[in-house]
């Protein structure tokens, strides 16, 4: 038939045999996801067209980006949320005390299930395709649209095919990888279109994949799709998810592919997007320079704020301080995530270092706070945006990299990698 993995989802829910790229479908969703900024205004604007959501078990509202509350706006954002979760009877709705990154909470509480269709009004929706599902994200006023009718429309995308080969080296992880990708197709390079990954896809830990498939976006793609293998089917076992074989979707042997590239693990090295296009992109020992002094670091999002994460940070930082002039921010991206630090003994290693610890939150990664940068201050920061002015004043700087890399940053006061600690 054709049909790559997304297009053949896209079928099933659907209910169709077959789709083919360009077309424009109606398909069943699975999951509808919203946050604190744009869930309240897709509430109004389902309150225009009628008062109930059709399913509320497949709706996920999550308070990620300002909570705890920054400010009175933010806390009326999040108070109409939590309104319209108890009004429509909202199973997972998760608020202070057991919320989280959205894009780290849904995978962490099995919310993401191989072979679905899930929407979200957040573009870094695309993290779900690393568990071989569809997911992508929505504006607001579509989002509004799905809860009414548990159903949206879709134009169907055309694929690129990366292959991948070799396995990643010491201190390189997903984030380096998909970095490197995004810097060989540039910004728009896979605008609408859906990213598949195969080959040697088990040399990635299935938290590397999900950081390969948030990053999607940054390269214009519509979503990402990683096949399931062992790895996968264990993360979402060990995460409550029941799935059966016919759950795992390939794609057609003669599927259409647009293009195909080949990302070579074994030749990926630690890797930085620069100021202002996560495109821009240098490695270390070719083109970074050895002097980039910065003020700050930042260590969490939706990117990278797991428990791996979390782990590589303190590999870099124990018996090490943070450079004066230096704010070292760590932000678990979960409450489960928190935890675990602690049960670890890795918050000892990052208060011992000089570092600062936060609750679960979107903050500084959109500019909103934990974290503002001031005129010509310069970041570290392992989110996925480093566009002008995304994390405070235009003048600043964002340089995206890995908790490795960030890790290495802090302690010595500029841009750095561990192994030149």
């Amino acid at each position: 038939m054709n049909m790559t993995a997304t297009q053949k989802i896209l079928a099933a829910h659907a209910g169709r045999e077959t789709v083919r790229a360009g077309e424009l479908i109606t398909a069943e969703v699975d999951v509808i996801l919203g946050n604190d900024i744009t869930a309240p205004v897709a509430v109004k604007e389902m309150k225009k067209a009628g008062d109930r959501v059709k399913s509320p078990d497949k709706i996920v509202l999550v308070l990620d980006h300002f909570v705890p509350a920054k400010d009175i706006k933010s806390a009326e954002q999040c108070k109409t949320v939590r309104d319209f979760a108890a009004e429509q009877g909202i199973i997972h709705f998760y608020d202070v005390g057991k919320m989280g990154v959205e894009h780290a909470l849904l995978p962490e509480q099995g919310l993401v299930r191989p072979a679905s269709l899930m929407i979200g009004a957040d573009s870094h929706t695309c993290t779900y395709g690393a568990l071989g599902c569809f997911s992508t994200g929505i504006g607001s006023t579509d989002m509004a649209a799905a809860m009414l009718t548990d159903k949206l429309w879709f134009k169907v995308p055309a694929a690129i095919k990366v292959t991948l080969r070799g396995k990643l080296g010491k201190y390189v992880t997903g984030k380096d990888a998909v970095l490197t990708l995004i810097g060989m197709l540039g910004v728009d390079g896979a605008t609408y279109k859906s990213l598949e990954f195969f080959g040697n896809v088990s040399a990635l830990s299935v938290e590397d994949r999900l950081t390969i498939a948030n990053m999607a976006i940054e390269c214009g793609a519509k979503n990402a799709f990683f096949p399931i293998d062992g790895a996968a089917a264990k993360y979402l076992n060990a995460h409550g998810v029941k799935f059966s074989p016919s759950d795992v979707i390939l794609p057609d042997d003669d599927a259409e592919y647009e293009r195909e590239i080949v990302l070579d693990l074994d030749s990926i090295t630690p890797t930085v997007a620069f100021p202002h296009l996560p495109s821009n992109v240098r490695s270390f020992g070719k083109d970074i320079p050895d002097d980039l002094t910065i003020q700050q670091v930042v260590i969490g999002s939706c990117t990278n704020g797991r428990i791996s994460d979390m782990r590589a940070a303190a590999e870099v930082l124990k018996g090490k301080k943070v450079a004066d002039g230096v704010r070292c921010i760590i932000i678990p991206a979960t409450m489960e995530v928190y935890r675990q630090c602690m049960d670890e003994g890795l918050f000892g290693i990052f208060l011992d270092s000089g570092a600062v610890i936060s609750t679960p939150t979107c903050g500084p990664c959109l500019g909103g706070y934990m974290g503002i940068l001031a005129h010509g201050e310069r970041a570290v920061a392992t989110t996925n945006r480093n566009f002008v002015g995304r994390m405070g004043d235009v003048t600043s700087e964002i340089y995206l990299a890995s908790p490795y890399v960030a890790a290495a940053s802090a302690i010595a006061g500029k841009l750095a990698c561990p192994q030149d600690l």
